[in-house]
């Protein structure tokens, strides 16, 4: 693998568990004609953005000899049962759906990103690099806040684990790691890079669904690199309502069996609520979609400002070259749906089952 390549895909990877892509947040949103309805939604890669659009799923990438290539093709969903995708449950099917494609659009972009140095990765490196980063936001959002909040309890700082104190604790603990990781790697250089791409994708869907045309890298440099339908807000919601689930199920859970082991009970506890993520993000998902359509100024200000002020962190000022890959995802992206001219520059595309791929 190409040593840049090497360092800037973990970086890629630990930035999307710190922004989750917009196109789980964007997913299903009504049509109703309007721009903003399309409800565009992607993710930073590798020297380069994903976007989806409905069905369609494009990567756009600038490889290191400074060219752009874009790959297109259809957005794979894990869950075909139409159960799935019913209120209240879907969430956590378009949660993996989202994780999914959106790995796969960081492999394809990593791919592209030294394929000009005739390199190529290679899938061990890739599956070290992915569970690894999995095992470590596990570990770092969930066992490593309730082993914490243990020892409070040790020093009486908190109450037993059946006890709403414990959670408080563990919730706080939750959120303080959160932004402090967030933080922390936004210092990286090639998270830095990654959040710049964030930043760019950010502008050029505001840009699109504000009424441009033509839709251009200086037209889309103009706009906020914020923008309400971000993943990140979604990650607020669901650190939120752990807090509360998990005040009211880990008791309820504790009353009807209680292990005598100390050791088997808190392990039972931590995998509980690993299991509780399912029902998490599909209550999390009808939040967000409630909070994206609040159209009074206050109640949407207090709903979506939190994750608004996050992604000052997951989000830099992107330059214009990174806006034109931008926009070439959004192109590709859109397809014949686009209501606007989108001026890119020249740009190689291919389909995703191309040779080279």
């Amino acid at each position: 693998m190409h040593s840049a390549v090497r360092a800037e895909y973990p970086a890629a990877l630990f930035a999307f568990f710190a922004a989750l892509p917009a196109a789980f947040t964007s997913a299903g949103d009504a049509a109703d004609g309007s721009r903003e309805s399309l409800a565009v939604g992607g993710q930073a890669v590798i020297e380069g953005i994903m976007m989806r659009n409905g069905g369609t799923l494009s990567v756009a990438v600038r490889t290191s000899n400074g060219a752009i290539v874009a790959l297109s093709g259809p957005w794979r969903s894990c869950f075909t049962s139409g159960l799935a995708r019913k209120r209240w449950l879907r969430g956590f099917p378009l949660l993996i759906d989202t994780m999914v494609n959106g790995i796969k659009a960081l492999n394809l972009s990593a791919s592209l990103a030294a394929e000009a140095e005739g390199d190529k990765l290679k899938n061990w490196q890739i599956a070290l690099t992915l569970f690894g980063a999995v095992g470590f936001a596990l570990m770092l959002f969930v066992v490593l806040p309730h082993l914490l909040t243990l020892g409070l309890n040790a020093l009486s700082l908190s109450g037993e684990v059946e006890e709403l104190s414990f959670h408080l604790w563990d919730g706080l603990l939750k959120f303080i790691m959160f932004i402090g990781y967030i933080a922390c790697i936004s210092c990286v250089p090639d998270i830095r890079r990654v959040f710049e791409y964030h930043g760019a994708e950010h502008k050029t869907i505001a840009a699109y669904e504000q009424g441009e045309n033509p839709v251009t890298a200086g037209a889309a440099a103009a706009y906020s690199r914020l923008h309400p339908r971000c993943g990140t807000t979604f990650l607020l919601f669901v650190l939120s309502l752990s807090i509360l689930m998990h005040a009211a199920l880990v008791p309820l859970l504790l009353s009807l069996w209680t292990p005598e082991s100390a050791l088997l009970k808190h392990a039972v506890i931590i995998v509980f609520k690993l299991l509780l993520m399912a029902p998490i993000s599909a209550l999390a998902y009808e939040a967000i979609r409630a909070a994206a359509g609040i159209r009074a100024f206050l109640p949407g200000l207090l709903a979506r400002g939190p994750g608004m002020l996050l992604q000052l962190l997951t989000t830099r000022e992107p330059d214009y070259r990174e806006l034109e890959v931008a926009l070439v995802a959004l192109k590709e992206a859109l397809g014949d749906t686009a209501d606007a001219a989108i001026n890119t520059p020249p740009y190689e595309r291919r389909n995703l089952n191309h040779p080279a791929v």
